[in-house]
């Protein structure tokens, strides 16, 4: 069920720019400093309101806001947290086809469980898990 996305229209070629290849150089991004454009970008690329992944990365819209009125790049933490995000956005997009899709996957409990896979965003180490959970569903294992 697979659908192609329209070529230029995902998040691969939107942030391309940034190295997200391991946990390592997404880390080292993020220390040199991550710019607030770069967190508007990813909330309009995945439809989410900016309010929504603010309180996910664990941190106020307005002091967002503040980052970009200031100029200041977001602090490592929260641009680890950012960058992990749009890592596991490039992946699901990439295994569901669709951003639509990959969201519709967030919101559906998890298999026997009331957990929702959204419901892990909120951590570096829930992003993580549910990286490792599209790894094994690519590989053929339910998850």
């Amino acid at each position: 069920m697979k659908t192609v996305a329209q070529p230029g229209s995902n998040l691969k070629s939107k942030f391309n720019h940034i190295d997200m290849n391991s946990n390592f150089s997404i880390v080292l991004s993020a220390r040199k400093g991550l710019h607030t454009k770069v967190f508007y970008d990813f909330a309009e690329a995945i439809k989410m309101p900016e309010r929504r992944l603010a309180a996910i990365m664990n941190v106020s819209a307005r002091t967002i806001s503040n980052y970009k009125e200031a100029q200041k790049p977001l602090e490592p933490l929260y641009g680890e947290h950012l960058l992990k995000l749009i890592a596991l956005f490039e992946k699901g997009e990439e295994f569901f086809g669709t951003i639509d899709e990959f969201n519709y996957w967030l919101q559906k409990p998890f298999w026997n469980s009331t957990e929702k896979p959204a419901d892990w965003l909120t951590t570096g180490g829930g992003v993580d898990f549910l990286s490792e959970e599209l790894d094994k569903m690519a590989e053929g294992y339910p998850a």
